[in-house]
Formats: structure tokens, C-alpha cells, sequence
């Protein structure tokens, strides 16, 4: 195994760095929330926040298919990757290059929070890092003392929340969305293997081991959601998608708490996190 796919430390750096190249959305973003942004040198197709701010840094390609040359022509002294965001492949050919590469892989909305807090230490101001990354640490274990609270687990809503269709996919537990979804107070009805299905080939039945299990909406209807979240990304839900799950013999359908979402609210790590905790809490405790 790559060690440096493995590890989810930063790399030993002799000195501060001065020229970074990110290949996570969620990172730039942190980056420059943290007054890191004049560091920042290059970044992927996919990183759109702050807009302004990007508007004229080099592109290295998509977050999947990043352009090895591309990166290095930049000099970078560190490049931030995920293992989530991103493709073993590239990360091992900068790593054979002689790159310092970073690659973060939180699970758990904690870690994501962490993972601020870590990067603050790539030489932001302590006054950015209590402004931008303590209010995120504070958050989250405000929601963990929630979620800890007793007679908590008796009224958790199931929630559904796909990450894609045609064939709809949905996050096992060993996810960041799970996590986020378990820490705001519901529970996450795809969080265990889905029964065996006896109309599947074998091959493609969902053992622990899969990250976003497939589903169908027969298998849906059974494991019965009181509340179904629809991100916009990486799968761009729409109100067709919103219409078909409402014709569903559902708790969620029955109930109008099928709702669309901002998809960085459950993928984004960083500064995201608060109104993350916030907004979707908010959406489980109902109207």
C-alpha cells in the first residue's frame, strides 16, 4: 500500500509553505477562509468557492482526472488531496515525483472539523484559526452533547439521502453523510447492509463493505424514511426526482418532508459545517 494514500497526516515540511495546490472544494474554500488564499496556487475545475478569489488561478483538471503535469509545472510545495475527492492514481504519480501530497480522509463530521483546525496550522493567524475554525469545533460538540442527550435515540427521524440515480445509491455508514446525518439527530436508514435481494444477481448484492450501496425504491419503500434529503451534488436532484419519491408509499411522502438541499451541507468539510449542524437539525425537527 501507498503510504502516503494511506496516511490522513500532513507531511513533515521543513519550512512554511508558500505555494499550494488543492485538489479538494471543501479545502479551498477552508484555505481561504483561514486567510491561506494568497498561498493557494493552483485548483481543480471543481472548486468554486470563493468564486471571486478563483476566478483567475490556474486549473489542474477535475478532482477525479487531475493533470499531474499541470500540478507540478506550478511548483507547488504541497498538494492537498482526499481520498473521497479524489483518484489514487494521481496522488501516487505526485507522490513519485518527489510532491509533499496531503491527503485528508474525514468520516466522521468530527474529523471534518479537525481537518480545519489541522490546516490552520499550514501558518494561519490565531486570530483566524479562533474566528473560523474554533466556532466549527464548538458546533460540533454542541451537536454531539445533543445527540448523547437521554431519551434522544426515541424520537430520531429516518432519513434517506442519495447521492445518486439510475441506479439510486445511498451512503453506508462508513461515510461522512452518515455521520452528518446520525450527528444532526436522525438516523440513517441505508447506515446497515440492505437485506440480500433474491431478484439480484449475486454479484451485486450489498455486503458492509460497500460505501453507497445501490437501491431500489421498492427496497425504499421498505425501509420507510420519515424525512428524504436531496442534494445537489455530486447528483443534481430536481423536482422530478422530489415528485417521484412523493408518489411513494413513504412516511416521508405522506408527511411533505421530502425536502432538495444544498449538497455541501452533507459533503463539505470546513467552515460549512455550522450552518451544516444548523439548517439540517432544523429540517428533521419538522415544521
Amino acid at each position: 500500500m501507498s503510504p502516503v494514500w494511506e496516511s490522513p497526516r500532513a507531511p513533515a515540511l521543513s519550512s512554511p509553505v508558500r505555494r499550494i495546490v488543492s485538489l479538494v472544494p471543501s479545502v479551498t474554500e477552508s484555505l481561504f477562509a483561514l486567510g491561506l488564499g494568497e498561498r493557494v496556487v493552483g485548483v481543480t475545475d471543481w472548486c468554486v468557492h470563493p468564486k471571486d478569489a478563483l476566478e483567475s488561478l490556474p486549473r489542474v483538471g477535475g478532482t477525479k482526472d487531475a493533470d499531474p503535469d499541470a500540478i507540478a509545472a506550478l511548483a507547488p510545495e504541497l498538494v492537498l488531496a482526499n481520498r473521497e475527492e479524489n483518484t489514487r492514481r494521481v496522488v501516487e504519480e505526485l507522490d513519485a515525483r518527489g510532491l509533499s501530497v496531503w491527503v485528508s480522509y474525514p468520516r466522521t463530521v468530527r474529523e471534518g472539523a479537525e481537518l480545519l483546525d489541522a490546516l490552520a496550522d499550514l501558518g494561519a493567524e490565531s486570530e483566524a484559526r479562533e474566528a473560523v475554525a474554533r466556532p466549527v469545533l464548538e458546533a460540533v460538540a454542541e451537536a454531539e452533547a445533543k445527540l448523547a442527550a437521554p431519551g434522544r435515540d426515541a424520537s430520531r427521524p429516518r432519513v434517506f439521502c442519495p447521492i445518486w440515480r439510475d441506479p439510486w445509491m445511498a451512503p453506508s455508514a462508513d461515510t461522512y453523510i452518515h455521520d452528518m446525518i446520525e450527528l444532526c439527530g436522525g438516523v440513517n436508514v441505508t447506515g446497515e447492509p440492505l437485506p440480500a435481494n433474491p431478484r439480484r444477481d449475486r454479484r451485486e448484492q450489498r455486503g458492509a463493505t460497500e460505501r453507497y450501496p445501490q437501491i431500489t425504491l421498492d427496497e425504499l419503500e421498505t425501509l420507510a424514511p420519515d424525512v428524504i434529503w436531496l442534494p445537489d451534488e455530486p447528483y443534481a436532484f430536481e423536482e422530478s426526482d422530489r415528485s417521484e419519491l412523493g408518489g411513494l408509499d413513504l412516511p416521508a411522502a405522506r408527511a411533505g418532508r421530502i425536502h432538495r438541499i444544498d449538497g455541501t451541507w452533507v459533503s463539505w468539510y470546513g467552515p460549512r459545517i455550522r450552518p451544516a449542524l444548523l439548517e439540517l437539525a432544523r429540517l428533521l425537527r419538522g415544521p
